[in-house]
This record gives C-alpha cells, structure tokens and sequence, in this order.
C-alpha cells in the first residue's frame, strides 16, 4: 500500500492513525502523542507505511511532544 504523505500538524498523524483504524485518546495530550509514536513505529515495522512517512510523522509527534513537555515546565 502506498501512504507517502506530507505531515505538518499533530491533526495529520491522527488522521493517519484513524486510517489504520487507530483512535486515540487517552485524556492527556502528552499521552496521546506518546501513543502515536508508539503507533506509528508499529505501522512502520508491519510495512504499512513507507519510511519518509514514517520520518515526516515521528518529527511532528517529536515536535508537539517537545511543546508539551515544555508548557508542562512553565505551570
């Protein structure tokens, strides 16, 4: 199956995810942008996606992750 996208927002990870059938919400942004890596690095290894899209969406989740983590600081 060919997924080669272009990935800029938390939003086009998710939609990713949700077409693998993957939702995820577990009530704390940090948390689900954990999940996703975790998600997203198990399509990849399956072969589901190919690796630039797998790079484009694990710089997003690292990116929002690094926001997360530092308006958590901020508090």
């Amino acid at each position: 199956m060919d997924n080669k996208m272009s990935f800029t927002t938390l939003y086009d990870v998710q939609q990713l995810l949700k077409r693998f059938g993957t939702f995820v919400h577990l009530g704390k942004r940090l948390w689900d942008i954990e999940l996703m890596f975790i998600e997203v690095k198990r399509l990849y290894e399956d072969g589901l996606i190919d690796k630039k899209t797998f790079i484009s969406a694990q710089l997003v989740l690292k990116r929002e992750h690094r926001k997360e983590e530092e308006k958590d600081r901020s508090k």
